[in-house]
């Protein structure tokens, strides 16, 4: 991995491998200068790059430097169970989660029916933050059939069998920030790097990439016919699910995996 800048703007170049080349081919018309990867006169100086070096040309994917840095000022926050604002997006969840069942009060052990680990949800943020509370309520929100269905499922077969789902997506959450090398100043991987253009295309590719990845476990989990005890072995088959799919010829956008098909 070889590290370049010019024109004010930076980036990251990256030999591709030959089963990936032909997937930015698509914009190569835009490349100022192949050899110094300088920026094109259109973007605003200080904008960041990312280019995939493929059949002897630079092809430049540029997202913009708020929007990732955005995504991780998000990684950052702490949950505050003081603040106004936690507080009703954990309100916003149980009501999205259990529509007109009325909640007692943020700790309860109504929690437990979501699967928290105890009657206060925020002891389970610790590891994963805000965001994570922001991800279950985009899922309850935008997909609300798959995220019912998933959470409905829960108690089918037992305490043995079954996960407990609020948890598991919290460490969804904490598994994605890694994978995507968020707390990294600049992409380290391919797989970070083509996530970091999916982002210059939507704003919300983390949160939908979340809902995939809930999908992916829970089907995993299934066809494992798993125990809570392999809850970490289907993570992390989950997240070589993501790899594999993140980096297929015709991806260029979350909605473009394969696995965004079992949402609904």
């Amino acid at each position: 991995m070889n590290r370049r800048s010019g024109g004010g703007g930076s980036c990251i170049a990256i030999r591709t491998l030959p089963s990936i080349s032909s997937r930015f081919h698509h914009v190569s018309a835009s490349i100022s200068d192949p050899a110094t990867c300088g920026a094109p006169t259109w973007m605003r100086k200080g904008l960041p790059c990312v280019c995939f070096k493929g059949k002897g040309s630079y092809a430049r994917i540029c997202m913009s430097e708020e929007r990732l840095k955005r995504l991780k000022n998000r990684t950052k926050i702490y949950f505050d169970a003081n603040r106004l604002e936690h507080q009703e997006a954990l309100r916003a969840l149980w009501s999205s989660t259990f529509p007109g069942q009325e909640l007692h009060g943020l700790i309860s052990d109504q929690w437990k029916k979501m699967g928290w680990q105890g009657k206060d949800p925020s002891t389970d943020f610790r590891g994963a933050g805000f965001i994570s509370l922001e991800n279950l309520l985009f899922f309850a929100k935008t997909y609300s059939i798959s995220f019912q269905q998933l959470l409905r499922k829960q108690g089918a077969r037992g305490a043995a069998w079954e996960y407990p789902f609020a948890v598991a997506g919290v460490n969804i959450t904490f598994m994605l920030m890694k994978l995507l090398d968020l707390d990294a100043a600049k992409p380290r991987t391919l797989v970070s790097a083509v996530f970091v253009h999916m982002l210059s295309e939507n704003e919300w590719a983390f949160d939908l990439l979340y809902c995939v990845a809930f999908v992916i476990m829970d089907k995993k989990w299934i066809e494992k016919n798993a125990s809570y005890m392999e809850f970490n072995d289907v993570l992390k088959s989950t997240r070589l699910q993501l790899e594999k799919e993140l980096l297929l010829d015709d991806v260029l956008r979350i909605e473009d995996m394969p696995s965004f098909r079992l949402l609904y």
